[in-house]
């Protein structure tokens, strides 16, 4: 089965190459993924699955029936949206809408759910159990996954894979991760109210811009003296909005923020440590404050069963010394983990980093992929959904 999915693989080379760069030059933001949807639509389609669109507001579904005797349904998601950034590589295929572009790959994770859907309808016939392709939109703004459950995509699931590119790992290594992936991912908005005043006056004033600093350096400083260590935190405060001149105390100033973690009790800590070091602040220098936070996505976590199901797949296909086992967790986050949350399942990372050029980090406006690791995608993907029922 591995060589008649890696031939098929390669023969299709050419073709998900041309559907890579289509998508490339064609990007769309989250939620407004319609011409990216209509497209992955018409090539399901044209392979003969059971298609779906406007799931998820505007993701699509492609479902293959097998003709085996296991019940089991695996579900294969890849992510379509891109972002909001002006690209400046020199690629022939470069983004044709301005101030948005795909720097996060996900150009390349569609073509891989394709390319895997590609080769598995050629395969139906020997497949064992059901597979449904799940292409989200709005994985950018963490919102996508939970359109889709909503709409009933995780129905009769009972596992699930997912890829990320690692531009940091070489094209033609598959990287594997057990355990914790990802971080949780919050909102986190703080308004400070003061009372303006004269610049030159400021005993007569609250002042909310010093106040705000105050809070800043108070929650970068607290985290290494009221946290485990072992357990890391990272917040980060990355809009500031407040004053209205020079020579005037800012009588309101707002914060916005990310705040990230691994440990889901650590992640439930939160809300109220931050509440607990603003309130106290304010307090002190007379302000009055309000804090609006927002748990986002929680941590992937991949399934030890599914993730060796990955690995095995990967070191027979490619061998072990093309699979790399990720010693530590992203502080990225993916919601991928609202998946996890109605059944198990496992995200890998695909590399695609250039051997003979920079590589540039995921959402710079220079990231590029080597495209041949979307053969070693596919491959991977179609090989460990049919592992999946062996």
């Amino acid at each position: 089965m591995l060589t008649q999915i890696k031939d098929l693989a390669k023969s299709l080379a050419p073709t998900l190459s041309e559907i890579r760069r289509h998508l490339h030059s064609h990007p769309e933001l989250s939620g407004h993924e319609q011409q990216t949807a209509a497209y992955v639509a018409g090539v399901l389609s044209s392979c003969g699955l059971q298609v779906r669109e406007g799931v998820g507001k505007v993701g699509v579904v492609g479902e293959l029936l097998g003709n085996g005797s296991d019940t089991r349904l695996l579900a294969i998601r890849t992510d379509m949206d891109a972002l909001p950034i002006q690209e400046r590589t020199d690629l022939a295929f470069a983004s044709r809408h301005p101030g948005i572009m795909h720097a996060c790959g996900h150009d390349v994770h569609t073509t891989v759910g394709l390319g895997t859907a590609m080769v598995w309808a050629q395969l139906r016939d020997v497949l064992p159990g059901r597979l449904r392709f799940l292409f989200q939109p709005a994985e950018e703004i963490a919102q996508g996954a939970a359109w889709m459950v909503k709409d009933g995509v995780m129905e009769d699931v009972s596992g699930i894979f997912s890829v990320h590119v690692f531009p940091s790992i070489a094209a033609g290594v598959v990287g594997i991760r057990y355990g914790v992936l990802t971080a949780a991912a919050d909102d986190l908005e703080i308004l400070i109210q003061g009372e303006s005043g004269h610049g030159a006056r400021p005993h007569e004033a609250i002042d909310a811009i010093w106040i705000a600093a105050q809070v800043i350096t108070a929650l970068q400083q607290a985290i290494s003296r009221t946290h485990n260590p072992l357990r890391p935190v990272v917040l980060t405060i990355g809009q500031i909005k407040g004053g209205r001149a020079s020579n005037v105390i800012a009588d309101q100033v707002r914060l916005l923020g990310t705040v990230r973690s691994l440990h889901p009790e650590t992640s439930l800590e939160l809300p109220a440590w931050v509440e607990q070091i603003v309130g106290g602040i304010c307090q002190t220098y007379g302000a009055k404050y309000e804090i609006k936070y927002h748990c986002g996505v929680p941590s992937v976590i991949n399934d030890f069963r599914l993730t060796r199901i990955l690995e095995m797949a990967a070191t027979e296909a490619w061998g072990a010394e093309q699979v790399q086992i990720i010693q530590e967790p992203s502080l990225g986050a993916e919601d991928f983990s609202v998946y996890l949350q109605h059944a198990p399942g496992s995200m890998f990372r695909l590399g695609v980093g250039n051997r003979d050029r920079p590589n540039y980090p995921l959402h710079h406006p220079q990231f590029e992929v080597d495209e041949s690791a979307i053969v070693t995608g596919v491959v991977t993907l179609a090989y460990a959904a049919y592992q999946y029922w062996q």
